[in-house]
């Protein structure tokens, strides 16, 4: 894959970059614009002269083996450094033209002068004939222009990435030390409902003793319902699945997307089950957090 290196070889892309680059072969210049910015999908949009149609499937595969996924915009210029073209006079065109003004003149009564600069400028005289461009030729000169541009977008979306990476290494953080709070505080939570009720059914039998099996009834009724451990382990899983997943090569945004998915499903139930306010302040900072990481990785290749 020449020296650009293996993509997400250095960790996290950011689906945003920009690169520019030419390259000429002391016949034929060519400069290029890659521009990309994220996309659910793949697009590509190729702007260059129509001649060089025909190229665009190179130009596509090339990008791609770098680019998974974005909004990809692709400018290409090509500039002659030498004239390919050929000049040649038509003498049979040239000689009509000459035998008419002269019989023109003539009807006229006018003199007629010969002026070969203002004949030369009548149509048709002059022909310009193009060479035949050899577009296996002009691939070696846009490649190796691409190769360039492409080497500064990949290092600006490497940076964005890392940079990207670091933030979310500390947002991750932040939802393991919520978790371990909430995985803390859980247990809790039957205990101080067990000496609520207790003390709630003293109370209202007004010292009539209580009957103790009816009483942890309840407490097992209510510990039941407000159970979370399941999605703790499952909240935990998906943790150490997207730190697994920040880690792999390749594009990881969609994956990273779903992940967060799952978690913010798992953390709304802990929300609603837990019924205890320590625990839902908790929930919603997970949420935050949650939140901030899901727009963070929707420019994660």
């Amino acid at each position: 894959m020449n020296d650009l290196g293996q993509k997400g070889d250095d960790g996290l892309l950011s689906m945003t970059g920009y690169g520019s680059g030419e390259y000429d072969n002391g016949q034929l210049k060519i400069m290029v614009e890659v521009k990309a910015v994220n996309n659910r999908y793949s697009e590509y949009v190729i702007k260059q002269p129509r001649n060089y149609m025909a190229l665009e499937d190179k130009i596509k595969k090339y990008v791609g083996m770098f680019i998974e996924r974005g909004h990809v915009e692709i400018y290409i210029r090509v500039q002659y450094m030498e004239s390919e073209s050929q000049l040649h006079i038509d003498q049979e065109q040239a000689t009509v033209y000459h035998d008419e003004l002269r019989t023109l003149c003539r009807l006229l009564g006018e003199e007629y002068v010969f002026d070969g600069y203002r004949l030369l400028s009548l149509p048709q005289v002059v022909i310009e004939e193009k060479a035949e461009e050899d577009l296996q030729a002009v691939w070696l000169v846009m490649e190796k222009a691409l190769e360039k541009a492409m080497k500064q977008h990949m290092a600006m979306r490497k940076q964005e990435g890392a940079a990207i990476e670091a933030d979310l290494q500390e947002k991750l953080t932040s939802l393991h030390n919520l978790h371990h709070d909430i995985e803390t505080r859980a247990p809790q939570v039957i205990i101080q409902y067990q000496q609520r009720l207790h003390e709630r059914m003293n109370e209202l039998l007004n010292g009539v003793e209580i009957e103790q099996e009816r009483l942890w009834q309840e407490i097992a009724i209510m510990a039941e319902k407000s159970c979370i451990d399941e999605e703790l382990v499952r909240l935990n899983s998906h943790l150490g699945q997207f730190a697994q997943t920040m880690a792999e090569q390749g594009a990881v945004g969609r994956k990273l997307d779903f992940l967060i998915q799952e978690m913010n499903r798992e953390t709304n139930t802990i929300g609603s089950k837990a019924n205890d306010l320590q625990i839902g302040q908790l929930v919603v900072a997970m949420k935050s957090q949650l939140e901030k990481i899901r727009e963070q990785i929707q420019n994660i290749e």
